[in-house]
């Protein structure tokens, strides 16, 4: 039972409690959706360019991708939990959500919405500019105009010395490669958090009796 008064009750579930919840949802699903556009965006076109002149590296080079999707499922996951926890009104037109649960359930989306946001758009850049670099050394493309900037770089040997097209047998690239992949991991992390404190969040509520 709670301890408000009937006026009490009314000014903690107003009508317009209900819309802080659904702007949870939305900032959820939209923003999480748009850092994973985003990061497809950018690492897709560098794939496409280097799958240019390297078919081979392409599977290899889809996990920025892949990790810049999933950013898409954290922000559907909180919007579901959040979408199914909003209470609609009785048939005596009495509102039971309180604005604590809405401001609760809106913190959760913005949570999973914004730092979704932050990890696509650092998943695109890291995997444009990563998968690019393995593009070069796999081109034998130099970024050095003079000998003596290259130094301390290793040379890349020629494709028919180096077996084809086959981009994953060479040290050098798959330095690379590790390299990114690390820096893909914690940026993914960046949604993970964001998901983590959004689920606990959800589960703050008070409901007017």
């Amino acid at each position: 039972m709670s301890d408000f008064g009937p006026s009490q009750e009314v000014a903690q579930c107003p009508s317009y409690a209900a819309a802080l919840g659904y702007m949870g949802v939305a900032a959820a699903v939209c923003l999480s959706n748009w850092g994973s556009a985003i990061g497809t965006w950018k690492s897709g076109l560098s794939i496409v360019h280097t799958g240019i002149k390297h078919p081979a590296s392409v599977m290899k080079n889809v996990i920025p991708i892949v990790m810049a999707g999933v950013i898409g499922i954290y922000g559907l996951i909180v919007g579901v939990i959040i979408a199914q926890s909003i209470v609609k009104p009785t048939n005596e037109r009495m509102n039971s959500y309180s604005v604590y649960t809405g401001l609760a359930h809106l913190c959760a989306g913005l949570c999973t919405g914004i730092s979704g946001l932050a990890a696509g758009v650092c998943i695109g850049i890291v995997g444009d500019y990563g998968i690019r670099a393995v593009g070069y050394r796999a081109s034998q493309i130099t970024l050095f105009p003079s000998d003596k900037e290259a130094a301390g770089y290793s040379n890349i040997p020629d494709q028919d010395e180096g077996g084809g097209d086959d981009v994953s047998g060479s040290d050098d690239q798959n330095k690379l490669f590790v390299g990114m992949l690390i820096m893909l991991i914690f940026s993914e992390a960046l949604a993970l958090y964001g998901m983590i404190v959004a689920l606990i969040v959800s589960q703050h509520s008070y409901t007017c009796q």
